[in-house]
């Protein structure tokens, strides 16, 4: 069965280039239609449909997709799966010239410099505080002839993390050489809570957008509100989440009933 994959034909001055369109694949949709194919990983699943396509190596081929490459680099404000099982390994996109890919915030190129994402225009959250955004323009001449450069974006305002005490970031030599009106994320390093600390700070940093705390305080309710979530798990549920972490895929059914079993007959034996 061919790839419902959509490709856009265009010619210019070095000859013939394909654009291939493909959006973002799940594997039990492309199960429904490759149903002679084992898919059972979102590897599997974009491997089917290229492999579908009808690719000419002899002229250029671009693809634009919508997947998370094995690799890349996640930021906080987008939507992670447990386990990284979502991730495609790169070695699919091997047959294209050049693949352009969206999804993640942060500008960057895995495998290879002509497998990339341009990233997004502005920045999303504070993770993204010490990226660098930007416009991603390729140059395709001759097959194999690929130049990348990228055209930094300056925002009106920008986002910022300041840390440090409460009277530190309001002393006047501190906060003159800010740009006060940027977004920021200010953490207070004061071992106890600063009245109306919010207000006061927005009188200096009018865009201030979180406010939060790091001291001794905070870091050990960090660790009992960790510890308090493992507790709360029954014992198989965090053998289940250890095999996630470690393999990146969860238990087979079969596993999973396993695990129960033999849970059940350490704590019977008590």
């Amino acid at each position: 069965m061919k790839s419902s994959a959509k490709k856009i034909r265009w010619k210019d001055e070095y000859g013939e280039l394909n654009i291939w369109l493909m959006p973002f694949l799940k594997p039990a949709e492309v199960r429904m239609v490759y149903s002679e194919k084992e898919i059972s990983t979102y590897t599997d699943a974009v491997r089917a449909v290229l492999e579908g396509m009808e690719i000419d190596p002899d002229v250029r081929n671009i693809l634009v997709a919508h997947q998370f490459v094995a690799g890349a680099v996640q930021c906080e404000s987008e939507e992670i799966s447990i386990g990284g099982l979502d991730q495609v390994d790169v070695s699919v996109l091997e047959r294209f010239d050049y693949v352009a890919l969206g999804h993640l915030h942060r500008p960057q190129s895995v495998g290879r410099e002509t497998i990339r994402y341009c990233g997004t225009p502005l920045k999303y959250s504070f993770s993204e505080v010490h990226d660098r955004k930007s416009v991603t323009i390729v140059e395709m001449r001759e097959k194999g002839d690929v130049e990348i450069h990228t055209v930094e974006l300056r925002p009106l305002r920008d986002m910022k993390e300041l840390k440090g005490t409460y009277l530190q970031l309001t002393s006047r030599p501190f906060y003159e050489t800010q740009d006060v009106n940027s977004y920021f994320h200010i953490i207070l390093t004061d071992e106890e809570d600063v009245m109306d600390a919010l207000g006061k700070l927005r009188m200096i940093y009018p865009n201030l957008m979180k406010l939060s705390y790091d001291n001794a305080r905070i870091r050990t309710e960090s660790r009992y509100d960790e510890i308090e979530a493992v507790e709360r798990k029954r014992p198989e549920e965090v053998v289940e989440d250890f095999y996630l972490l470690v393999n990146g895929t969860e238990l087979s059914e079969e596993q999973k009933k396993l695990t129960k079993e033999i849970m059940e007959e350490v704590w019977e034996g008590e």
